[in-house]
């Protein structure tokens, strides 16, 4: 995990400050629209200090770039770096931001970009021309992106403009409300399912990915812990092509390589991976889906054909159908998910439950994301309990009820902070047997491992509230033949002080007129 202390993605700094000055440029344009003119540029910046870095070492040519041409595009693509062409370079635009042609002017920068880059193709927004958009706040904001790691060359990196481009992410988010969860989900689950999950190596599959989160998460756990970029496979699908884009650009602002198929498409009639088997899938897929597309005899339905009405149990076999015999899917789903019985749903998590694919189940607490009020849980499966690694747990579930846990960070949102990340995974893992994990131990109200033959005698109901009991009272020690006049003697003052209040409020309203 990060820090153990107590601390929520509220307590930020120049992020927020930053996010204020471009907000107020906005205008009247819709945050939807917005977000790609923003994050485009921030796009833009990074590739060209990347670029300038290089450009650098490469005029300077000491050591391995001796003799180096610092305008030879393949010297930066030898390196992984993208060739950035002179009308597109930061410097330039900048210089061009008070132009009444400053849109059209980053219209080209993108297309230059695109033609140099291949697998930026089709990827960069290119309608900064457009009547619409305010050429003056254009102009500034060009300017105040400009100042993003200036001063300090070691700011001036893929790290710096990556944690800028992930808070405008989870800003435009909020911004947008219920839409802004089709490409966001928050970062504490997803920072919560990649630690339980651990992705050290392998192949990971998200085939709902939005705008990439669970996969820059997952690249930076393998870094905390020692590994390298490219020790993950990543393979990816969106079917909204805009949020495909925004996956894409997340992805390459941190250097980090994808497969996200040929296009966009909808999962279910097209699969884009159809033979991948990964180690970890990770995803948070629509809720309660009722407008999805359904092959009854589907290869994936191996558990029972889902309704047509709700896709949750379409996309949870979808899951298993693409996990590897060693691997371990985290996903978000609906509550309902876990006691539904409409339309064969119940029937469906029997027959995955029986065959012994649930690891563990969370119940999370309210409030969590932008766009839904609906409460979620998570699930993580597995084909192999007793792969010689950990534990042997064939025929146990682990329940963990976190429904008390997370921080309001304003009225309606709520946040799981770094000790109730740490609580819930270090439960599981421990209870998992992962090596140096303490002892697991079950603690009413909290957690508790039930074997299968508990989960039948419950209908096959996965609510971790029905498992976990209620949490144990402390006593305070005083006898109750003490603190039972005690208590009675505080409820008849309390009474006295009731009366006392309800004839001052009778007094005032009587001075008003009303007599009752």
């Amino acid at each position: 995990m990060r820090s153990s202390s107590d601390k929520t993605s509220a307590n930020l700094g120049f992020e927020a400050k930053l996010w204020l000055t471009a907000d107020k440029l906005r205008n009247n344009m819709d945050a939807s629209e917005y977000k790609h003119v923003v994050l485009g540029l921030i796009f833009l910046k990074y590739i060209s200090d990347a670029f300038e870095e290089m450009h650098a070492k490469l005029k300077e040519g000491k050591g391995d770039y001796k003799g180096s041409d610092p305008e030879d595009p393949d010297e930066y693509r030898a390196e992984n770096i993208f060739w950035v062409p002179p009308a597109a370079r930061w410097a330039y635009l900048q210089s061009s931001a008070k132009q009444p042609t400053i849109g059209k002017i980053v219209d080209d920068a993108m297309v230059a970009i695109e033609r140099d880059n291949p697998r930026m193709k089709g990827v960069l927004p290119k309608n900064y021309a457009r009547p619409a958009l305010d050429k003056h706040r254009l102009g500034e904001l060009i300017d105040l992106i400009g100042t993003i790691g200036l001063g300090d060359k070691a700011n001036r990196s893929k790290d710096i403009l990556g944690r800028v481009y992930e808070y405008f992410l989870t800003q435009f988010a909020s911004a947008e409300g219920k839409n802004g969860g089709q490409f966001y989900t928050p970062s504490c689950i997803v920072r919560l399912i990649v630690e339980m999950l651990s992705p050290y190596k392998g192949r990971i599959y998200d085939p709902a990915c939005g705008s990439g989160g669970m996969f820059v998460q997952s690249e930076k756990f393998v870094l905390e812990h020692g590994g390298r970029i490219g020790d993950l496979s990543i393979y990816g699908q969106e079917s909204n092509p805009t949020t495909r884009q925004l996956a894409i650009m997340n992805l390459a602002i941190r250097g980090i390589e994808a497969d996200f198929g040929i296009e966009h498409a909808d999962t279910f009639r097209r699969d884009l991976h159809k033979d991948l088997k990964a180690q970890f899938v990770i995803a948070n897929p629509p809720f309660n889906d009722s407008d999805w597309h359904r092959v009854d005899d589907d290869v994936r339905w191996k558990y029972g054909i889902p309704p047509k009405g709700n896709a949750n149990f379409a996309w949870v076999q979808h899951f298993i159908h693409h996990l590897a015999a060693d691997g371990f899917a985290g996903f978000v789903l609906a509550n309902g998910s876990m006691s539904s019985n409409q339309s064969g749903e119940g029937e469906i998590r029997k027959a995955i439950i029986e065959a012994d694919l649930v690891d563990c189940m969370v119940a999370m607490p309210g409030q969590l994301f932008y766009s839904t009020q609906i409460p979620v849980c998570l699930w993580f499966l597995t084909k192999n309990k007793n792969d010689g690694k950990r534990r042997d747990r064939r025929k146990e579930t682990l329940f963990i009820d976190a429904r008390k846990m997370g921080t309001l960070i304003d009225r309606v949102h709520r946040e799981l902070t770094d000790v109730d990340l740490q609580k819930i995974v270090s439960t599981y893992h421990s209870w998992r047997g992962e090596k140096g994990a303490k002892k697991y131990e079950d603690a009413a109200g909290f957690c508790k491992s039930s074997t299968i033959d508990e989960i039948t005698s419950h209908g096959h109901v996965l609510t971790p509230g029905r498992y976990v009991g209620a949490e144990a009272i402390e006593e305070d020690g005083e006898p109750f033949e003490e603190k039972m006049p005690r208590l009675v003697k505080e409820l008849a003052s309390q009474f006295k002080e009731s009366e006392k209040l309800e004839k001052e409020i009778r007094k005032n309203l009587k001075g008003l007129g009303y007599d009752f």
